[in-house]
């Protein structure tokens, strides 16, 4: 049965768990720089090995996609259209809009809105095929104007492939771990270089993606997937299955309760070990539960609120809106009975792809603003940089910076101004 513990108790459970990063890192470099140095031969050569690759190039033809499409049934082609389109509109809602305005007179700024030109969004190829995943990666790129669009994976399985050619996608490479990132960072004669690569990995694309992250734009170092719960009453099953549906994707997953009730803490546990019956993952489930999860008896909501912004889950469910003005770290808040986890990981809109082993206190989830660049702008008039030379020429000198000042102060020297 899953464990019911007292808060003073969770200490190590609260610990952010560390990912074995330095050791995936010294694992990956070789691969890193092999794909660097040698490019697609590199490449090719780690997908057989790694990936099961069977042909002698990593990409998939447009006919390949077109093809898996074919075999999907009706209702999953259905999913995914509605999926996309509530990711279409809670993306385009993100998205920072382009303006220029008169701040002064004859100063006018502001900033413009640029999409990225290449992205390349990885899709995880492990226990179980992700085609929601790739819907969570593309569809924000194409939200936000990117023309170059790539999607990668170690497994591309027949839904992620079909998926891929419902969302119009065309460039899908056969390739996953450090040696797909290299490709992107990189850039090969098969793989195009990309400005950003997004998506969850395992900790050998984690540890690739730090390495990486000064020669190309990431999302986030991933770590293990977590939830956490926050009730002082609710309906067992609904919490059990919560709790069971973030613990079926890996065993070093988390799933946390917190509440004051130790009544619902025992109904929950038994509840947890009715479903595990017949639960389809329950060998996984079972084990992440075991190794991570807990229900924690908190003192109060409070407590529970102080307990997960510390932890700053990937996930936070909460019983009711009125404490969300006390949450300031989660990557995602789901609120109330109907707003299960689920529903955000697949249709309800707002991104899955979210911030993991603490990194919610720095950053929101995967947004349609990952894919654009805001470029300031300004137009001064003479009058207006006028008003602001001594300004600038204080500064500037007060640096060091003489050639600074004397750029702003020519420019106003006799009837230079009107040149």
């Amino acid at each position: 049965m899953m464990r019911i513990i007292e808060s003073k108790q969770a200490g190590k459970l609260l610990e952010r768990r560390t990912a074995r990063l330095a050791e995936a890192e010294n694992v990956v470099k070789p691969i890193l720089e092999a794909v660097r140095r040698r490019g697609d031969k590199a490449l090719v050569e780690y997908a057989k090995k790694f990936d099961g690759l069977d042909r002698a190039t990593v990409r998939l033809h447009p006919d390949e996609l077109a093809a898996a499409a074919e075999t999907l049934a009706p209702e999953f082609r259905a999913a995914v259209e509605t999926a996309a389109r509530n990711v279409r509109a809670f993306s385009q809602l993100q998205l920072p809009k382009s303006q220029i305005r008169r701040f002064a007179p004859g100063l006018n700024i502001g900033y413009v809105v640029r999409p990225l030109d290449t992205v390349a969004a990885y899709i995880p190829g492990g226990r179980y095929p992700l085609p929601s995943t790739l819907i969570m990666t593309a569809v924000p790129a194409q939200a936000a104007g990117v023309p170059n669009i790539c999607a990668c994976s170690p497994k591309p399985a027949p839904v992620v492939l079909g998926a891929a050619h419902l969302l119009g996608l065309s460039q899908v490479f056969h390739m996953g771990g450090a040696q797909a990132v290299a490709a992107f960072a990189y850039g090969t004669r098969t793989v195009p270089k990309a400005d950003r690569i997004v998506g969850p990995g395992n900790i050998y694309v984690a540890a690739a993606k730090k390495l990486l992250a000064g020669e190309v734009g990431i999302d986030f170092v991933a770590g293990p997937t977590e939830v956490m719960i926050i009730a002082p009453e609710g309906n067992p099953r609904f919490i059990a299955a919560d709790l069971l549906a973030q613990a079926e994707h890996d065993v070093d997953a988390a799933a946390i309760l917190l509440t004051p009730s130790t009544r619902l803490a025992r109904a929950v546990a038994a509840e947890i070990e009715r479903q595990l019956k017949d639960l389809p993952t329950a060998k996984v489930a079972r084990k992440s539960l075991e190794k991570n999860g807990a229900i924690v008896v908190v003192q109060s909501i409070d407590e529970a609120l102080d307990l997960a912004n510390r932890f700053a889950p990937e996930h936070l469910s909460v019983h009711h809106e009125a404490v969300l003005d006390r949450i300031q770290n989660a990557g995602a808040i789901f609120i109330g009975p109907f707003s299960p986890e689920a529903a955000g990981d697949y249709a309800s809109g707002p991104n899955h792809v979210l911030p993991t082993s603490g990194a919610a206190r720095v950053r929101g989830g995967l947004s349609a603003a990952d894919f654009v660049k805001v470029i300031s702008v300004q137009h001064l008039s003479a009058d207006a940089l006028r008003r602001l030379t001594g300004t600038v020429a204080t500064l500037a000198r007060a640096e060091g910076l003489e050639a600074h000042a004397r750029s702003v102060e020519l420019r106003l020297e006799g009837d230079s101004a009107n040149g």
